[in-house]
C-alpha cells in the first residue's frame, strides 16, 4: 500500500473538522447570547438543552462566555479563528470593488490565506473549503450512478470560464455596490445556510443554489463548479501558479497505470506531468498510486513531461 496514503485521510479529517466547526460556532454563539442576557429562566427546553450542552463542552476553557467566546466567529468567508481574524482573499476582493475603496484592516484578514496559497497551492480547495467534502461525496454518489449505467454526464469545459465569473462578479460589484460573490461563493453559502438553521431554524434561498450545484456536478461535469464556475477557484488558481509546494511524478517508480488520472476529480493530467496551476494538492493521486510515483516536492515550477514510466510496458519496449 501506497507509504502516503494517510496524506489523504488527514485531509478527509481536516474537512470534516471544519464541517464539525461550523456546525459548532452557531450553537456558541446561541449559548454566548443566553448567557449575556441572563435569561436561563426564561428559555424553552429546547434551548436550555443547547446552553447546557455548550457550558459543559466550553466550562474547561472558558470562564466567561458572553466573552471569550468572542474569540470564535464567523465562517470560512470571514470570521475570528481564536481571536485570530481571517478572511477568505475573495470576501476581500468582493468588498474593496463593492466599497470602491481599500479598507487596509480587512485587507490585512487576508494575507495569511494568500501567504499559505503562495506556498502551499490551493490548499483551502482541497484541504478546508466545507464544500469539497460535499463536493467528494457527491462524486462518489456519481461514481456509483456511472456504475448503474445511468447517464451521468462527464462533459469538459473551458476551465477559463471561471475567470471571466470573476472578472464578472468584481464589474458588476463595483457598479451595483453590493458583494455579489457571497450569493454564489459555496464556503459562503455553506457557513450562512448552516448559520440560519440552526440559529434561526430555517434555510435561505443559497441552499437551492448549492443543491444545483450538486446537480450541476452530476449532470453536467465530473465537479464542474469548482472547476468551471466558482469564482473562489478561480482566484485560489491564480494565486496557485506561484505555489511552491506541488505534486510531481517520480518517473523511475511510474509503471504508467493512470489510476491517478483517473482518480482526479479536476481532470488534471499527472500521469503525464500536468498539473498547472488548477491543482489543490489534494493527495488523491498521491493515495492512489501503486508504486510510489508521485511525491510533494518544492519547486517553482511543474517538471516538463519527463517520457512513459521506467516500470511501464512502453518504457521496458524503449
Amino acid at each position: 500500500m501506497n507509504r502516503l496514503v494517510w496524506l489523504n485521510r488527514l485531509r478527509w479529517v481536516v474537512l470534516s473538522s471544519v464541517m464539525l466547526l461550523l456546525i459548532l460556532i452557531p450553537f456558541l454563539h446561541l449559548y454566548q447570547t443566553y448567557e449575556a442576557a441572563h435569561a436561563y429562566d426564561l428559555l424553552t427546553p429546547g434551548e436550555k438543552f443547547i446552553a447546557d450542552s455548550m457550558e459543559t463542552l466550553t466550562k474547561p476553557f472558558v470562564t466567561d462566555p458572553a466573552e471569550d467566546l468572542n474569540g470564535l466567529k464567523g465562517t470560512t468567508w470571514s470570521g475570528k479563528l481564536f481571536g485570530l481574524a481571517l478572511s477568505d482573499p475573495l470576501s476581500v476582493v468582493g468588498q474593496s470593488a463593492a466599497g470602491k475603496t481599500l479598507y487596509w484592516p480587512f485587507i490585512v484578514t487576508a494575507l495569511i490565506p494568500v501567504l499559505l496559497t503562495v506556498v502551499f497551492g490551493r490548499f483551502f480547495c482541497g484541504w478546508i473549503c466545507p464544500a469539497t467534502l460535499l463536493y467528494e461525496l457527491n462524486d462518489n454518489l456519481g461514481a456509483w450512478l456511472r456504475r448503474a449505467g445511468l447517464p451521468v454526464s462527464r462533459r469538459r469545459l473551458d476551465r477559463r470560464l471561471k475567470y471571466l465569473v470573476l472578472a464578472a462578479g468584481v464589474v458588476l460589484s463595483l457598479f451595483s455596490g453590493a458583494v455579489l460573490f457571497a450569493a454564489i461563493y459555496p464556503p459562503a453559502i455553506i457557513g450562512r445556510e448552516i448559520y440560519y438553521a440552526i440559529a434561526v431554524g430555517g434555510f435561505g434561498v443559497g441552499i437551492v443554489f448549492f443543491l444545483l450545484t450538486l446537480l450541476f456536478d452530476l449532470m453536467v461535469a465530473r465537479r464542474g463548479f469548482c472547476r468551471y464556475v466558482c469564482p473562489g477557484g478561480a482566484l485560489y488558481s491564480l494565486l496557485g501558479h506561484f505555489r511552491l509546494l506541488r505534486i510531481q511524478r517520480k518517473v523511475t517508480h511510474c509503471n504508467d497505470c493512470a489510476k491517478c488520472n483517473v482518480v482526479c476529480q479536476f481532470g488534471l493530467d499527472p500521469w503525464h506531468d500536468d498539473f498547472g496551476q488548477e491543482c489543490n494538492n489534494c493527495t488523491a493521486c498521491i493515495a492512489v498510486c501503486p508504486t510510489d510515483a508521485l511525491k510533494f516536492e518544492w519547486r517553482r515550477f511543474d517538471a516538463a513531461f519527463q517520457g512513459p514510466g521506467h516500470l511501464g510496458h512502453e518504457y521496458k519496449k524503449q
